[in-house]
């Protein structure tokens, strides 16, 4: 193929215990998927319509890579979220075939430029430059669903400068993952590749410059990084 000017590279994701890596198609999030968010964001749950954004792929932040402090904001928030990668899709799954769909699991962050957000919110305009800027999703290595465990229980977590800032088990989202899945596929053709950032518990709150973050998947996965 003789392109114009040089393709850009293909964004990819460590796994973990191996040196493959995972080609990374689209990212996915979920908005409002714990109630107590929710809540703490004056917003309510619609559990028949769930809230999806999206992300670009080189926003990711991989690699235990610094976390530049974004252009355009005075109050950078972070938002702890499970990670799931797919390792196949399609259109309208079902609810009892998504889980299949899983390769693996991460966790990461979903940054977002709040001030920025509220601003949209306010007029009514799309979150799109308060979810989708650089740097905004740093994420961790992938664990094969093969060689993990995954349930209900599995507590996700964040800690800001040693202390805990957001802490809840899986069993509090709103819409599991299978749903989650099911309902992103009656939007899109999902495939695999494509990332979901499966939403965030209470607790978010601002990050400085300096501010060095700890983010677990308990008993898989870890994050550490540091805002810059």
């Amino acid at each position: 193929m003789n392109y114009a000017i040089a393709p850009s590279p293909v964004v990819s994701l460590p796994i973990n215990g191996s040196d493959q890596r995972f080609p990374v198609r689209r990212v996915f999030c979920i908005g409002r998927n714990y109630a107590d968010h929710a809540r703490e964001m004056g917003a309510t749950v619609d559990k028949e319509t769930p809230i999806f954004f999206c992300k670009p792929t080189d926003a990711l932040v991989s690699d235990g890579a610094d976390v530049p402090y974004p252009q355009a904001t005075a109050d950078l928030h972070h938002e702890v979220e499970m990670v799931i990668a797919l390792g196949a899709g399609g259109s309208d799954i079902p609810v009892d075939k998504a889980a299949a769909l899983v390769w693996g699991y991460a966790i990461g962050l979903d940054l977002t430029r709040r001030d920025l957000q509220a601003i949209a919110k306010a007029k009514s305009h799309p979150w799109d430059v308060a979810k989708g800027f650089d740097h905004s999703a740093p994420i961790s290595a992938l664990v094969p669903a093969s060689q993990c465990q995954v349930n209900e229980q599995t507590r996700i977590s964040l800690r800001v400068n040693d202390t805990m800032r957001q802490q809840a088990p899986l069993g509090e989202m709103v819409h599991t993952v299978p749903e989650i899945i099911a309902a992103l596929s009656r939007l899109f053709e999902l495939k695999a590749g494509d990332l979901i950032f499966t939403g965030t518990p209470a607790g978010v709150a601002a990050l400085q410059r300096g501010d060095r973050f700890h983010a677990e998947l308990e008993g898989v996965v870890s994050l550490e990084g540091t805002v810059t």
